[in-house]
């Protein structure tokens, strides 16, 4: 075997090593989401990551875009962002958990840095919502991250039988899972808690009923007592002067 046949043999483990890496590597690095809970109709948390600058070169802004099913998300404050949103109209007025009309969304949640993310460093942002009924429904917030130099689009979503790992800068998402029982306010609750109201009333009538009942035992056997107090001490006072009185004739 020659030395160049070698070589090529020994080349060939070495570039499939590097292939490998530079496909690991990214998916690594990408921004991504985790939630306190994904159950249809729960009101949740989602935590986005992002690890690091663009290109070794500090992040300035982060924006992220929020899901159409989403009418509304609250952005927990950082202290290294100004952090703004913006709104979009909807095609037509819908109803939301508590039965008001609502005619526009939150559209995007836009972090400006004051002090710009180091590349090596992470940070993260929270935004709290409610999860849309949706459950097998997958959730995709394209998010942009500006830098001094570059800016990174995590925007893709993948195609229906495509895994997100082939994707070169996938959006960050969740899949909403089916409600969880007992979450909501339904009519058999409420009237288990009516029920439950209504037992607490007839035991605390009857408490005081028992308790007046009690009283007035007390009062009775109080006076009865009193009766023959007074009763005995009548009969000790006519011995008493019985005995005066006769005494007295002796004398």
């Amino acid at each position: 075997m020659s030395i160049r046949t070698i070589a090529r043999l020994g080349a060939l483990p070495a570039a499939t090593a590097a292939i490998a890496l530079s496909l690991a590597a990214p998916a690594g690095a990408h921004v991504s989401a985790t939630v306190s809970d994904a159950s249809a109709g729960a009101y949740t948390i989602a935590t986005f990551s992002v690890p690091h600058g663009c290109e070794g070169s500090p992040t300035t802004k982060v924006e992220i875009q929020v899901p159409e099913s989403v009418l509304s998300v609250t952005p927990t404050r950082n202290p290294f962002y100004d952090v703004e949103t913006t709104t979009a109209q909807l095609d037509e007025p819908v109803a939301d958990g508590h039965g008001n009309e609502v005619t526009e969304r939150t559209a995007s949640v836009v972090y400006t840095a004051t002090t710009p993310l180091p590349d090596g460093q992470r940070d993260t942002f929270e935004l709290s919502f409610q999860v849309p009924d949706a459950a097998g429904e997958t959730l995709a917030w394209p998010t942009i991250q500006t830098c001094r130099e570059g800016e990174t689009g995590w925007t893709q979503v993948p195609a229906d039988g495509q895994d997100e790992d082939e994707l070169e800068a996938p959006a960050p998402s969740f899949e909403v899972l089916p409600a969880a029982e007992g979450t909501g306010h339904d009519d058999a609750t409420a009237g288990t808690a009516d029920d439950t109201t209504a037992e607490a009333d007839d035991a605390a009538e009857a408490a005081g009923a028992a308790g007046s009942a009690d009283a007035a035992a007390d009062d009775e056997d109080g006076t009865s007592a009193l009766g023959w107090a007074g009763l005995v001490a009548g009969l000790a006072g006519l011995a008493a002067g019985g005995l005066a009185l006769a005494r007295t004739r002796r004398s």
